[in-house]
């Protein structure tokens, strides 16, 4: 079920993908009930914080730093970049 939005192809609403010719280094499609959103986030270039199974203690804070950081605008759910970012690269 491709989906052509502004000229662009995602592979469904709600599902990320790398956009390789963006300002941004993620995007997403994002449908809450009949609204839908075009949302562009996290920085090129930057992977965030690896994988949770064996990482080191500095990345463990890096990561709960940005958690805390960005508490309020994850909790704002599938319309916010930070809840797509928390999802995707934290």
């Amino acid at each position: 079920m491709a989906i052509e939005y502004r000229g662009e192809k995602f592979a469904g609403y709600n599902k990320p993908k790398k956009t390789p010719n963006a300002g941004k280094s993620h995007a997403v499609l994002a449908k809450v009930g009949s609204e839908i959103k075009l949302i562009r986030f996290g920085q090129k270039g930057v992977s965030g914080s690896p994988k949770k199974a064996g990482e080191s203690e500095s990345y463990r804070k890096r990561r709960e730093s940005f958690k805390a950081r960005h508490a309020k605008n994850i909790s704002k759910g599938k319309m916010s970049a930070a809840y797509w970012s928390d999802r995707t690269k934290w």
